[in-house]
């Protein structure tokens, strides 16, 4: 190889002074090795004091401690700055001992520890056709015994026997596959409840979700009909007939409505989990039929029982409805008239609602049976007294509810007897009478006894709530009538 070939003209001017040369390179290499030894001894030395320090405090109480801590994380930092400049791979895999605390499982400060959660879990199962408790029983792996054990609680646990397709169960058991819970949803919002006891013995309780409340309101204006009105004012149709509920003993909605006439509600909406459950109660109404005006509130007074009354405190039930059948028409009114039978001019002492045969017959008013059974040409006949002053008659029945009989005591709106044409009747229909003190009135325009208006020790409670209700029922109507506009 030639020899100029590699070296520059520096490294051949070194070359020129051996001597020198040798002396510098020899001078170099002590002073490489005696730092590289220092730097070893230093970090030994670092490293040792770090884990005698960590030993110290593992050792000894926090307040003998507190000298070390203060200086171990400078001694920390320098002892990793020397074991990756260095690269000792010995240093790297240096660890402290590990703490026992360490293997403990951390909650969050003043969490208790629930087992249940962790060694008994919940599974839930839906009920397929034909399904009953012991094949899902089986299918769940839980002991027959268990079933029986369950089952012969008798009335708590019976409705068990009788599930439906699309029910929810769900079971909480333990680590061994046993069974500690059973909840059984009844409903959205109800739940039934089983739970073994440490005794090992099985309670029962019915779990009840409450729904979350909130205020809407409702108008409209009635052009063909009153459900077509209350259908775009966006009620279902038991919020409609609740509303011909409150208002039925003021106005006949088969006769008085008119085109015009208007209605605004104030009633409950109710939640669960956010969405909507169902309508609750209308809480304030009015409606106008004929330039007439009626008003409502609802009160619940402190006894739990809850009824409608006029803002001024007076029930809007009356001691007596308007007309005791769902009708078709009236076929016959109060007055003079030509008998279609007979064939003669004489009085029609009661009004003639022309119905389905079959179709129910409420009494007209609470009161008690004096007379059951056949009457002439009424066919078959119950008469109810109400009080010293007023009876009502029924006609023409084509058969009686069971179990009504002279002297029977009946409620308002109970069920008689149904719509027939026994006697001298052209057609099915109910001939209804309306009598005080034994005199017969128009049941269409007779004035109707009030019930018992609010009770004096709820009066002022009444007012002022009754008073709320009507003015949020006012702000929302003219607010209605505002975005109209």
């Amino acid at each position: 190889m030639n020899y100029n070939s590699f070296l520059t003209k520096d490294y051949k001017n070194l070359l020129d002074a051996p001597g020198r040369s040798r002396r510098r390179a020899g001078w170099t290499h002590l002073h490489t090795t005696l730092v590289v030894a220092a730097l070893l001894a230093v970090g030994t030395l670092l490293i040792l004091v770090s884990a005698d320090a960590e030993a110290t405090r593992s050792t000894q109480p926090q307040a003998q401690t507190a000298p070390v801590d203060a200086i171990q994380p400078e001694l920390a930092r320098e002892s990793r700055k020397l074991t990756i400049a260095l690269h000792f791979p010995a240093l790297d895999q240096t660890q402290s001992p590990a703490s026992p605390i360490d293997a403990i499982p951390q909650t969050n400060p003043g969490e208790a520890a629930r087992p249940d959660e962790h060694e008994a879990r919940w599974t839930s199962v839906k009920v397929r056709p034909g399904d009953s408790l012991a094949r899902i029983f089986k299918r769940q792996g839980f002991d027959s015994r268990q079933l029986h054990d369950i089952l012969a609680m008798g009335k708590r646990t019976r409705i068990l026997k009788h599930l439906r397709p699309g029910q929810i169960f769900r079971f909480q058991s333990d680590e061994n596959g046993q069974l500690l819970a059973m909840e059984y949803q009844l409903s959205r919002l109800e739940s039934l409840l089983v739970r073994k006891t440490p005794e090992g013995q099985y309670t029962t309780s019915t779990q009840v979700r409450s729904l979350d409340t909130r205020h809407a309101y409702a108008s409209g204006s009635i052009n063909s009909s009153l459900f077509e009105a209350g259908k775009l004012a966006g009620m279902n149709d038991r919020l409609i007939m609740d509303l011909v509920a409150i208002f039925g003993w003021d106005i006949d909605f088969a006769l008085d409505i008119r085109r015009g006439d208007s209605f605004s509600l104030l009633y409950e909406e109710q939640f669960l989990d956010g969405k909507k459950v169902r309508d609750g109660p209308i809480l304030a109404a009015e409606f106008t039929t004929q330039g007439h005006t009626f008003k409502a509130v609802r009160y619940t007074d402190a006894s739990g029982h809850s009824d409608y009354y006029s803002p001024d405190g007076h029930s809007m039930r009356k001691a007596f409805l308007r007309t005791p059948v769902d009708f078709r028409r009236i076929s016959s009114r109060f007055g003079k008239r030509h008998h279609p039978v007979l064939n003669t001019m004489r009085m029609h002492k009661g009004v003639d609602y022309s119905a389905r045969r079959g179709t129910p017959i409420k009494a007209a008013g609470g009161g008690k049976v004096i007379f059951r059974g056949r009457k002439g040409g009424y066919g078959r006949v119950i008469i109810l007294q109400h009080g010293g002053h007023y009876s009502t008659l029924y006609a023409h029945m084509s058969a009686f509810k069971k179990g009504i009989r002279t002297g029977s005591r009946i409620r308002q709106g109970q069920v008689i007897g149904f719509v027939g044409s026994s006697g001298r009747a052209t057609g099915p229909h109910l001939h209804y009478e309306f009598r005080v003190n034994g005199v017969h009135r128009n049941p269409l325009t007779v004035k109707l006894p009030d019930a018992a208006p609010i009770k004096k020790a709820f009066r002022q409670d009444f007012a002022q709530k009754a008073q709320g209700l009507m003015r949020q029922l006012a702000m929302y109507t003219a607010t209605q009538v505002a975005l109209n506009e």
